[in-house]
């Protein structure tokens, strides 16, 4: 006979009933080391960030002090260069104070000729010693790079595009023109 109090349809559904809810209990249960696991790689992608973020901002402080470096470096030797030029310019106008000294009781043209040359000479030399040489035009051929041609002549005495005279000579500080020389070329008649 049958047992009126139990009931088979309900104890299956109790069974059926607990295995869902271990079922959802194991679901849960993955569901918190996923929640775990994501929030220990959010915790790591953090890390990670504030290393970078502390890594670049190392980087560009030692990229401000490089720069400032830099800048006080070639302030420093563009001073010294013009204090270099300077001092050597200051031996020649000393030479010019004493010219003009000397040239008060002078009555001689040739002795203000004789001065002249020799100051001249001394500014050259100076400026050479810098490394300021001058620029060779006449009888060159017609280079744009280091001359400004502000005359054409036609002629058959040159070849075409040759440098004829040079009406204001140029300069040059080794591979850099500081002013072309004015040139006048020759063209075919």
């Amino acid at each position: 006979m049958k047992n009126p109090f139990k009931n088979d349809d309900i104890t299956e559904n109790i069974e059926e009933s607990k295995d869902e809810n271990t079922e959802l209990n194991e679901e849960e249960k993955t569901e918190d080391e996923d929640i775990t696991q994501d929030n220990s790689e959010i915790e790591k992608l953090k890390s990670d960030y504030d290393t970078l973020n502390a890594q670049y901002v190392r980087l560009a402080a030692d990229f401000e002090n490089y720069r400032k470096r830099q800048e006080a470096e070639r302030e420093n030797l563009l001073r010294f260069g013009l204090e270099n030029a300077l001092t050597k310019m200051l031996e020649v106008l000393d030479n010019f104070e004493r010219a003009q000294k000397a040239m008060e009781n002078v009555e001689d043209v040739d002795k203000y000729k004789e001065s002249f040359n020799l100051l001249q000479k001394q500014v050259t030399e100076t400026l050479t010693k810098l490394g300021m040489e001058p620029i060779n035009a006449q009888g060159q051929a017609f280079d744009p790079n280091f001359h400004d041609a502000v005359m054409q002549t036609p002629t058959s005495e040159y070849p075409e595009h040759t440098v004829i005279a040079e009406l204001q000579k140029g300069y040059k500080l080794g591979d850099k023109v500081l002013r072309p020389s004015l040139v006048n070329v020759a063209t075919a008649e």
